[in-house]
């Protein structure tokens, strides 16, 4: 086979090599794979033995250099990797790369094989390794769904739900199922600190972020700790250019971006570009991995069967709720509620803790910035049992008036309900603060932490909140899951929500005993799989940190900033001197309607409209904006794209 490696004169790499020749050679390899190659790996290694004897023996097949190598390739400019006779061209087929193969046995068999999206990264180092998920059963496919064949040219800023069109897909120039072998990109090392000073002239190193890297999970199988990409310890940094980095850490998007099979999308021909995660995150593969596993090898309903199938779903979905537990730092797994989102937590607390203890005369404090959600359910009980709903004001940078708070308060004050992260303006309040507040007027206090726990680091115990709640599709999880924290002696003494299964532990027809929390306010059957699914997205976030993520998306959202000011006619919509992740805007001479419209034919997913944040917008003077909101999968060159549509938007209009 001529690989094209070598120039005409001799036997020096002239450059890289030819990619069809080698993408042609590793798919002849992959077809003359042993007949024993398994056709799925499982969480549980000791459920699927052979999986488990054919990777040891694969593995120690490679370590005595039975892999196609190419020694000249270190001549080329290729980056080399932690063992300079293995190739960079990952055994795709099988997810394995050669960098997983040169670690042998500290292979992480409870999370699978991933191949090593570091393989031809200029900066790349064994310490940035990436194996820290599970291995796709099969390609999925185009990707195109019959909603978006179906949708015609509908968007209606009244009616949201709608969907861009997207002609790409109309066309089906994605064509089928693609199993052939692709070479990874070459991604450039992001080092957003060094950007923003070489932008604004600021130093940033009073931000330097302090990433903890203690696991709080034990693997299922031995005690091996789980490795995840660039936060194993364990693989020397190499790298004099990652020592010098301004930022104390290294972290690079891209290779996040990998764990996310949908941001491989294409859409009008484009790469996606999701900049619409305040409404809700994208999902890695490890999620989506282990809710297939579930319905695969553990589905049944919880807590009432001796078979097999319900010890493994019970265990499945209590281990969850520790997982919840301990990323919010509760002090008690019996404070962790599983809903169907904080929508449905906020009512819950609304129509059980409210009703009980709630009477005509008393008052609950929300704020100005509250999503609609933190809102209706509070009016709507103020109306039915004759309770006054007093609002703390913001000022014209969306920030919380803590004065104007503070007059608020009073002995008739049972009720503080406020977000700790706004969705429309991206401002943090100051909620420890807040919450101290109501404390100290002797009223409880609920966050709404939707917003919040995507980006920073939670702990409920330092917060001290009576209720806390989130939306698992807001932190990389399932949608339809969620979460409701409170405190064990204030949930034991309110009445249930809902009656049925699973919340009683005696009923005659003249006596009901319920549950203590959580089972209590855990009628009927749950939505296990997906509960499993937020535990897995858990464990994806706590992997790579808070403190890390809260750092990334912090630099990545002053960069934007500063970039979008920089856009004739923008106005930029919350501009609190602490804030989060989000960047509503308008834009002279066009409708909200057509920027998201000219930003979609890009490939560019933001949000328009109100935001289920009216009372916020309108204090603004506005009834709708654009909110383009980041998370740590989106790069500086997301944001280019997305400002140099905003710039060529501005140059065409004609006014």
């Amino acid at each position: 086979m001529n690989t094209n490696i070598y120039n005409q004169s001799g036997g020096v790499p002239s450059g890289l090599p030819d990619i069809d020749s080698l993408q042609d050679f590793a798919n002849q390899l992959f077809k003359a794979l042993p007949n024993g190659a398994p056709k799925e790996f499982s969480l549980n290694p000791t459920e699927h033995p052979r999986a488990k004897a054919f990777a040891g023996n694969l593995l120690d097949g490679f370590s005595q250099g039975n892999v196609p190598h190419d020694t000249h390739l270190a001549q080329s400019g290729i980056a080399p990797l932690a063992s300079p006779t293995i190739s960079s061209s990952p055994i795709s087929g099988l997810g394995i790369s050669p960098s997983v193969l040169s670690y042998g046995k500290e292979l992480d068999i409870n999370f699978g094989i991933l191949e090593n999206p570091l393989a031809n990264h200029p900066n790349s180092t064994s310490e940035y390794s990436s194996f820290g998920g599970q291995v796709p059963s099969s390609v999925a496919g185009s990707g195109a769904s019959p909603s978006y064949l179906n949708h015609g040219d509908n968007f209606n800023i009244d009616s949201p739900d709608t969907s861009f069109p997207d002609s790409n897909l109309k066309k089906g120039t994605n064509g089928g199922i693609n199993n052939e072998f692709h070479l990874p990109l070459l991604f450039e090392h992001l080092n957003l600190n060094e950007i923003l000073k070489s932008i604004s002239g600021n130093h940033l190193g009073s931000h330097e972020p302090k990433p903890t890297y203690t696991h709080l999970y034990q693997d299922r199988v031995g005690d091996a700790k789980p490795t995840y990409y660039f936060l194993n310890e364990r693989f020397p940094d190499t790298s004099t250019e990652l020592k010098k980095s301004a930022t104390g850490s290294t972290f690079d998007a891209n290779l996040i971006k990998k764990d996310f099979p949908i941001l491989a999308e294409r859409v009008n021909g484009k790469p996606l570009i999701w900049l619409d995660n305040a409404a809700t995150t994208q999902k890695p593969k490890q999620v989506i991995d282990r809710i297939s596993y579930f319905y695969e090898h553990e589905n049944s309903n919880i807590h009432r069967a001796a078979h097999e199938l319900a010890a493994r779903a019970t265990d499945a979905y209590e281990a969850a709720r520790q997982k919840v537990q301990h990323f919010l730092n509760a002090g008690s797994i019996n404070e962790i509620i599983f809903v169907r989102g904080a929508t449905e937590a906020i009512n819950l607390v609304a129509q059980s803790w409210g009703e009980q203890n709630l009477v005509a005369g008393d008052e609950i404090i929300v704020s100005n910035l509250e999503h609609h959600a933190n809102i209706v359910p509070w009016k709507r009980l103020a109306d039915r049992k004759g309770l006054k709903l007093r609002v703390i004001p913001v000022d014209d940078d969306g920030q919380i008036l803590l004065d104007e708070y503070s007059k608020l308060l009073n002995p008739r004050t049972k009720l503080v309900s406020f977000t700790q992260v706004s969705n429309a303006l991206g401002t943090i309040t100051p909620a420890k603060q807040i919450v101290e507040m109501a404390h100290a007027a002797g009223a409880k206090a609920l966050v709404d932490g939707a917003q919040s726990v995507s980006h920073m680091r939670v702990d409920v115990r330092d917060l001290n909140a009576d209720f806390f709640v989130f939306s698992g599709h807001k932190v990389f999880g399932p949608t339809g899951i969620g979460v409701l924290y409170g405190k064990e002696d204030i949930l034991n003494a309110t009445e249930p929500w809902q009656g049925g299964g699973n919340m009683i532990q005696d009923v005659t027809f003249e006596h009901i005993k319920y549950h203590n929390a959580p089972n209590r306010f855990e009628a009927g059957t749950g939505n296990i799989a997906d509960a499993v699914g937020l535990g897995a997205a858990i464990d994806y976030v706590t992997r790579i940190g808070m403190d890390v993520i809260g750092q990334y998306e912090h630099y990545l959202l002053e960069y934007a900033t500063h970039l979008l000011k920089q856009v004739p006619g923008l106005r930029l919509i919350g501009t609190a001197a602490n804030k989060a992740r989000v960047l509503s805007f308008t834009l002279q001479g066009y409708t909200n309607d057509q920027v998201g419209q000219a930003l979609n034919q890009e490939g560019i997913a933001v949000r328009t409209g109100h935001h289920c944040a009216q009372p916020i917008l309108r204090r603004m003077g506005l009834e709708t904006t654009v909110r383009p909101s980041l998370a740590f999968y989106n790069t500086c060159s997301d944001v280019d794209t997305l400002v140099s549509v905003l710039h060529r938007l501005k140059s065409g209009h004609r006014n």
